[in-house]
């Protein structure tokens, strides 16, 4: 499969996965892809990184550097709640939002499990509904990728960080060369079988395979998050590339 990154075009294209869409078109398909694969949203991550995803969000909470516990947390795009619960027990003062009301439900669901009462706002990353220089943390745990406008998201995020705050992104990236044919073959061939015989839904887990080849490079995201205005942006590899945590300060 050629890999098509080197076609994208930043700037007024949007894709989903590998089809070119509207901004509107592609809000409403990512919309409709996380609203179907909501009820077995956590299964399949387990299934398909052999529960080691939950390892990846403890590292990058931990390069959030939080210590005092009011800081003040604010993440984007929090799916079922796995990152805003690793920053509820680091912080009293977390914040977690998500464009789609199916994933709110799904998180509201696993934090009240666990006895934790977050704040869930339904919103777009693009637009967020806070005031400026409030928050210590911004993060992002595999919600980026499926962003319209990633540098409006990245400019939003600095917007509502105080001065030194950080920005925490955790998202698929580029593998190294070593690695590639043998994630390539499980990528294309086992997640989509996976989404299907699971969560009966190979189209969405066909669009989340499309949607990390066309996402940027470790290289590239760290340029558009210091075009953005952040300093010091660094990217830490995770299993090869597979995954790479990137890390910007106000």
């Amino acid at each position: 499969m050629v890999d098509l990154r080197i076609q994208r075009k930043m700037g007024e294209k949007h894709y989903f996965g590998f089809r070119e869409v509207t901004k509107e078109e592609k809000t409403e398909e990512v919309r409709r892809v996380f609203q179907s694969v909501s009820p077995k949203y956590d299964l399949m991550n387990d299934v398909m990184s052999l529960g080691i995803h939950r390892l990846w969000k403890r590292i990058a909470v931990c390069m959030g550097n939080v210590h005092p516990p009011k800081a003040k947390i604010l993440d984007v795009a929090s799916g079922s709640g796995d990152l805003a619960l690793l920053w509820s027990q680091r912080s009293s003062n977390v914040i977690a939002t998500d464009i789609n009301r199916s994933m709110l439900d799904t998180a509201k669901a696993r934090l009240t499990d666990n006895g934790k009462l977050i704040p869930l706002v339904q919103c777009d990353g693009e637009q967020l509904p806070f005031k400026d220089r409030y928050f210590d943390v911004v993060s992002c745990g595999f919600g980026v990728r499926n962003m319209s406008n990633k540098d409006l998201f990245f400019r939003e995020s600095r917007r509502v960080l105080v001065r030194g705050g950080r920005i925490i992104i955790l998202e698929f990236s580029t593998p190294k060369s070593l690695i590639k044919p043998i994630y390539d073959l499980y990528s294309w061939k086992i997640i989509p079988f996976l989404g299907e015989k699971i969560a009966h839904d190979r189209h969405s887990y066909q669009y989340l395979v499309e949607s990390i080849r066309m996402h940027p490079s470790q290289e590239e995201l760290t340029n558009m998050i210091h075009n953005a205005g952040f300093s010091n942006v660094c990217y830490h590899n995770l299993m090869g590339g597979i995954v790479a945590i990137h890390v910007g300060i106000k």
